[in-house]
């Protein structure tokens, strides 16, 4: 996949998706956004491109409340933010499923992702830029590229985090996993 920019109106257009494919949850009995008239209207080329996502939820205080994604570049960028939300919003094992009450109160975030880039030397990580996905045997585990900043993470750190994460030592980036790069287009609602 080539990879490419997002303009406002397209950025505006998936938090969109993303906000009512969680409302669409709460309204068992209406028609989904997914499926209404009004989108294919919207839809330019590049939300209909295919593209790995992550979706964060956060509170008004930016205290994280759900964030599940996938590297799935086999399905558009518009549909996958649109699955991702509500797996953030119901999905996300480390909380509850969100409540009528805190949809107000939640600010979405997107991360449209590039593929994955396996590498063999860690100097090739740059913080603020990479997001990190390693892997050893079946534990795996990933951090978007805004959380080394967000946590003034170093790039030993934001490994260590990874590695901990995943459910390994903090030194398995040193100990034979296999570590992968990427960057992402990350927005979110004001």
């Amino acid at each position: 996949m080539k990879y490419f920019d997002l303009t406002e109106n397209e950025r505006s257009i998936l938090l969109k998706i993303a906000r009512k494919s969680i409302e669409d949850k709460f309204n068992k009995n209406r028609d989904t956004f997914i499926d209404s008239k009004e989108l294919p209207a919207m839809l330019t080329a590049n939300l209909k491109a295919n593209a790995g996502v992550f979706v964060t939820l956060k509170t008004g205080v930016e205290q994280l409340r759900g964030c599940i994604g996938n590297f799935n570049f086999g399905i558009p960028i518009y549909l996958n933010v649109y699955n991702m939300a509500k797996e953030a919003a119901f999905g996300d094992p480390r909380f509850m499923p969100l409540n009528i009450v805190e949809l107000q109160k939640i600010k979405i975030e997107i991360s449209v992702l590039t593929p994955l880039e396996k590498i063999d030397d860690i100097d090739k990580i740059e913080i603020g830029k990479h997001g990190l996905y390693i892997m050893k045997g079946p534990c795996h585990g990933v951090l978007l590229p805004q959380v080394a900043t967000e946590c003034n993470m170093d790039k030993e750190g934001f490994l260590e985090a990874v590695s901990m994460k995943a459910g390994l030592s903090p030194d398995a980036y040193k100990n034979g996993a296999d570590i992968c790069t990427f960057s992402a287009i990350v927005f979110r609602e004001n």
